[in-house]
């Protein structure tokens, strides 16, 4: 059986330790999550791993545990700063706010992944961190069960794009939803499908308004 992430990297370190993930960078639609969240050593929930390994059930039991015994704060990027600043920008804004909301100063930020952000305190990026670090696969599920509710609640208003299964990423029924009611406010315009999408919108336009003069 593949090992759970533990405790013992959070163990290197004295003081407070933050823990920060994201969720949402490859989505076609709505923002990037980032979740900053501090573990009590002596009261971690049981069955903490990566997300994505997790069932939505699971992740929705263990966001409740982990927000019951942990603090955590959430950060939002938004569409429009993802498009104004990239994806990982957005993403490196979404996670200093997460840090910043927590209102303290930590000994260490263990990120997950290879790219940190600019925080007030020391860095540690950590490949795969939501598999190896407890603290991480923490922030991973509060952040994968905030986003995916804020994308139900989306989906509510503009349905038919299938956000409240498909989170906003490129599936058959998001590209189906696409095709037959166009694009809304929170489709991201910089991500090549959508960009795809717009300037062969703008292409039939100029074709159709060739052939009328015509």
């Amino acid at each position: 059986m593949p090992a759970k992430p533990d405790y013992s990297i959070e163990s290197e370190y004295d003081g407070i330790i933050v823990a920060i993930d994201e969720v949402g960078r490859g989505p076609w639609a709505g923002p990037v999550m980032t979740a900053a969240a501090i573990l009590d050593p002596r009261s971690i929930p049981d069955g903490l791993d990566d997300s994505k390994k997790l069932t939505a059930a699971k992740r929705e039991m263990l966001c409740e545990a982990i927000l019951t015994t942990a603090r955590v704060e959430i950060g939002i990027a938004s569409v429009r700063e993802i498009e104004e600043l990239n994806v990982l920008g957005a993403t490196k804004l979404a996670m200093r706010r997460a840090y910043d909301a927590l209102g303290v100063q930590a000994a260490i930020a263990l990120i997950d992944g290879n790219q940190p952000p600019q925080l007030p305190c020391p860095t540690r990026c950590i490949v795969g961190g939501d598999g190896l670090c407890v603290s991480i696969a923490a922030a991973s599920i509060v952040a994968k069960v905030t986003r995916d509710r804020l994308m139900a609640e989306l989906a509510r208003e503009f349905p038919g794009y299938g956000w409240e299964t498909n989170a906003g990423y490129g599936t058959k029924t998001h590209q189906d939803g696409i095709a037959r009611l166009g694009l809304t406010p929170h489709h991201r315009r910089n991500f090549a499908p959508i960009r795809a999408l717009l300037e062969a919108a703008e292409q039939a336009e100029t074709l159709a308004d060739m052939l009328e003069v015509e």
